[in-house]
């Protein structure tokens, strides 16, 4: 299912998108060494319930995981790169950590992810995984536009990767986004331009490009959930919910203060 949101809902999208930025940003700053995922996973819980939105998380239930997730942000920490599955674990310093938080709020949902080093190291190779999402997520919207493809989408983000010297999964990618959280059209993180769906104003699009550093390859936890890279070696992941609108794209996951 493709959803064409109207104003009305698009506005909702900028009021969920801010809530989700901000969430993000709060947890962040709280992430200092010694506190413990579950923690993270606690606070999420209580600012979205205090905002009267709902987790997109808690009760999802896909093909590929086991069971429902029953928590409310995804913690991926060092190796772990998608689906991260929050548990009893207490931040160490240089420990690169993404969260991945999608929350729906008036029948609106919006998606984000934000990889970041965990207090005063910066190991280089963390640095320069991050940066490469980064860099890739802004081709990726740059390239997004009316009458665009989602194929221009692809290959701008895999251009990205590629050149930062990343291998790309094409398993795991964006998402269109709506009155749910994962919709078509699929948006791998690599692909060949003028291929695809079309884009539209009032389209609704989750950009996330993510790499391993040195491999393609996943392999599943225990858990049946938390995605890790098959060597061991870091990870990032970088994530907006963004508009399709007459003149471009629209990025809703901003703080409020960056809408000000």
């Amino acid at each position: 299912m493709i959803e064409i949101l109207t104003a009305a809902e698009l506005a909702q999208a900028r009021e969920t998108g801010a809530l989700v930025a901000d969430i993000l940003q709060t947890l962040k700053r709280r992430s200092a060494p010694g506190v413990n995922l579950l923690d993270i996973d606690s606070w999420a819980r209580t600012m979205i319930i205090e905002d009267g939105a709902m987790s997109c998380y808690v009760d999802y239930e896909p093909s590929f995981g086991r069971g429902a997730f029953g928590h409310y942000i995804c913690t991926s920490v060092n190796d772990a790169v998608l689906h991260g599955l929050p548990r009893d674990y207490l931040l160490a310093d240089g420990d690169l950590l993404t969260l991945d938080l999608a929350v729906s709020k008036g029948g609106v949902a919006a998606d984000s992810a934000i990889s970041f080093i965990v207090g005063d190291s910066r190991p280089p190779e963390s640095v320069a995984l991050i940066a490469a999402t980064e860099r890739a997520l802004d081709a990726g919207i740059a390239a997004a536009r009316p009458g665009a493809q989602i194929g221009d989408i692809s290959a701008a983000i895999g251009s990205i990767l590629s050149e930062a010297g990343y291998p790309v999964n094409t398993l795991f990618g964006g998402h269109g986004i709506g009155s749910t959280m994962h919709q078509d059209p699929h948006i791998p993180n690599t692909g060949r331009p003028g291929r695809g769906y079309r884009l539209r104003p009032g389209l609704l699009l989750a950009l996330e490009p993510w790499v391993m550093a040195d491999t393609a390859e996943l392999v599943t936890d225990a858990d049946g959930w938390t995605l890790r890279s098959a060597t061991g070696c870091r990870t990032a992941h970088s994530e907006h919910t963004i508009a399709i609108t007459e003149d471009g794209a629209e990025i809703i996951t901003l703080p409020r203060q960056a809408h000000g």
